[in-house]
C-alpha cells in the first residue's frame, strides 16, 4: 500500500485540469501549471503528476515546481518530452532530414533532462509522435532508424540517474510512427543498448496498435525494462483517453495481474482526456482512481488463486473465465 493508501501510487495528465478554467481559476488572467497541481492535488488518492517539457515549464522553474510538490504533498512522477511545440519539428525531431534540427531536438531532450532532475524527478518519458513517414519513397527508413539509435545514445548517457522510457503509439500525427508497436520498440532498446532505458506501455496505443496490454508488458519486462504504465481506455481505433476500464475491464484487470506478478513499482498514469468532452477532471481523475481500486479488489481473489493459476497453465479459458466472472460479480 502507498502513503495515500492505494494499492498503486497514482498520477495524472495536467492538461484536463485547464477545463472550465474561469470556473475553476476565478480572476486569473494567466494559469501556470502550478495552478494546474493546486487543482489535481485536491483528488483523493492522487499520489503524483507528470509534467510536459517545455511547455508546462513555461512561467515556472524547476524549483519552483520541487518546492510547489513538497508543499502539497505530491511527489513528481517525472517529465514527458513534446516536440510539437516547434512547427519546426513536423518532418521528425530526432529523425528530421536537417542535422541541424535534428541537434535541435536533441538538445531540446537534454535540457528538458537537466531540468527533470532539478525539479527532482528520475523519470523522462519520450512519446516520438514527430518521428515517422507518410508516403512510400518518403523516407530512408533504416537513417531514421539510425538516426534514433545515435539520438538515445546520447540521451541516456547524459544523465545515467535519469531513466529514459518510449512511450510508442501506432500513428497520429504521422501516419506511421518510427516506434508503432511493442516489438519494434523493442529492437530499438536492444540496438541502444542502455542500462537506463526502457518502455512505457500505454494501454489506448497498446489497443490499437492490436495488442494484448498483459502479453506486452510482460515482453517489456522480459527484454527490457517496464518504466511507465499509462492506465486509459478506448475502442481500439484511435487514441480516446476514456477513464480506465470503462470499455475493456477484463483486459485491465489482467493487466493489473501482470503487473503485481512482475513487481511493477512505478506509479500508475492516467492519461485521459476529460478536457476533450467537457467533463469535470477532478471527477474524472478520482473515477479513475477508483476504478482502478476497486479491480485492485478483485485482484486480491485472483492472486495466488491455484486453481486460475492451474486453468493458465492448462490454457483453459472457459475455466479462468468463470474464476473472473466469480471474483468480479460473485458465484452465480
Amino acid at each position: 500500500m502507498t502513503a495515500h493508501g492505494t494499492r498503486f501510487a497514482y498520477a495524472t495528465r495536467l492538461n484536463g485540469f485547464k477545463a472550465d478554467a474561469a470556473t475553476a481559476f476565478p480572476g486569473r488572467n494567466r494559469i501556470t501549471a502550478l495552478d494546474l497541481i493546486e487543482r489535481a492535488a485536491t483528488v483523493p488518492g492522487l499520489s503524483a503528476v507528470d509534467f510536459n517539457f517545455p511547455d508546462h515549464l513555461d512561467g515556472t522553474t524547476p524549483k519552483e515546481i520541487r518546492n510547489k510538490l513538497q508543499s502539497l504533498g505530491i511527489s513528481l512522477n517525472g517529465f514527458a518530452m513534446r516536440y510539437y511545440s516547434d512547427p519546426g519539428f513536423k518532418k521528425g525531431a530526432l529523425t528530421h532530414p536537417d542535422a541541424a534540427m535534428r541537434q535541435k531536438a536533441l538538445d531540446l531532450t537534454l535540457r528538458g533532462i537537466d531540468a527533470l532532475a532539478e525539479a527532482g524527478g528520475n523519470l523522462m518519458t519520450l512519446w516520438l509522435g514527430q518521428d515517422g513517414f507518410d508516403y512510400s519513397f518518403q523516407a530512408n527508413y533504416l537513417r531514421l532508424w539510425d538516426d534514433t539509435v545515435a539520438a538515445l545514445r546520447t540521451i541516456t548517457a547524459h544523465n545515467p540517474d535519469i531513466d529514459i522510457s518510449i512511450e510508442y503509439k501506432p500513428n497520429e500525427p504521422r501516419a506511421f510512427s518510427l516506434l508503432p508497436d511493442v516489438a519494434t520498440t523493442l529492437l530499438m532498446t536492444a540496438d541502444v543498448d542502455a542500462p537506463n532505458l526502457g518502455v512505457t506501455l500505454d494501454f489506448a496505443h497498446v489497443l490499437y496498435a492490436d495488442e494484448m496490454p498483459a502479453f506486452s508488458a510482460s515482453l517489456i519486462n522480459r527484454r527490457s525494462r517496464l518504466l511507465g504504465v499509462h492506465l486509459n481506455d478506448g475502442y481500439g481505433k484511435r487514441d480516446d483517453g476514456l477513464v480506465a476500464g470503462s470499455v475493456h475491464p477484463i483486459q485491465t484487470l489482467e493487466l493489473l495481474y501482470t503487473l503485481e506478478k512482475i513487481g511493477y513499482s512505478n506509479a500508475i498514469y492516467f492519461d485521459t482526456f476529460p478536457d476533450a468532452t467537457g467533463l469535470d477532471p477532478v471527477a474524472e481523475c478520482s473515477a479513475n482512481i477508483n476504478a482502478v481500486e476497486g479491480l485492485c479488489k478483485v485482484l486480491e481473489r485472483l492472486l495466488n488463486d491455484a486453481k486460475m493459476e492451474a486453468a493458465v497453465a492448462n490454457q483453459d479459458a472457459v475455466r479462468s473465465q468463470r474464476i473472473v466472472q466469480a471474483a468480479l460479480y460473485g458465484s452465480p
